[in-house]
């Protein structure tokens, strides 16, 4: 089991923080907090594959490389990418060099524009998968749910890549559409506050 982080002793947090300090904030103040705003939702779930097969904290580290890279993350700048968009960043460092990864992130972007221009923004759209909370199991006791699984199906559908039902949930537990802190952390009781302060985007 990994060791408390170091303000563990006066804020309990969920355990998958460990020690890693860069979890610390990103745990307290992003992770399990509703979002609406279409451009993290976005950069969320090209995070979330680009982590495929690696660390968060690997991730995290290249977040702001990753939003100097996408421009951002704004889907309709990234949708205008090309092929020499892609030579350009199959040469950047400080992301991760995976030509599927890349290529997927600008399909990605093109997809999310058309679900705009169908649902009226992508929140509105993702959080219609949000399940009920009463119908949650205990705290980080699965991988993927019924509704990661309904997520990951309808992107596909709908031609994203990189959305498998396991990386939908991680999404899902970032973004707040299901507040999977443990019941002994501290932010599990603020992100529930946050939810229902949060106003569900409508199409």
């Amino acid at each position: 089991m990994a060791a408390p982080s170091p303000a563990s002793t006066t804020t309990p947090r969920c355990a998958w923080c460990g020690d890693i300090p860069e979890f610390g904030p990103y745990h307290d103040h992003e992770w399990g907090f509703p979002v609406g705003d279409d451009i993290r939702l976005f950069e969320k779930i090209c995070l979330e594959g680009f982590q495929s097969g690696l660390s968060w904290r690997t991730i995290l580290n290249k977040r702001e490389a990753f939003r100097t890279a996408f421009a951002g993350f704004d889907f309709h700048r990234v949708a205008q990418f090309t092929d020499a968009d892609v030579q350009r960043l199959l040469t950047d460092a400080g992301i991760i060099r995976h030509r599927g990864k890349i290529e997927a992130t600008i399909n990605n972007a093109r997809r999310a524009v058309e679900l705009v221009a169908e649902t009226g923004s992508l929140a509105a759209y993702f959080w219609s998968f949000e399940p009920v909370a009463t119908a949650l199991p205990p705290p980080q006791s699965q991988t993927t749910s019924p509704a990661s699984i309904a997520l990951s199906k309808d992107l596909k559908k709908r031609g994203w890549k990189f959305v498998g039902p396991t990386t939908m949930y991680a999404f899902m537990q970032a973004m707040g559409l299901i507040n999977d802190h443990e019941t002994t952390c501290a932010a599990r009781p603020r992100a529930t506050q946050a939810r229902r302060a949060f106003r569900v985007p409508q199409p």
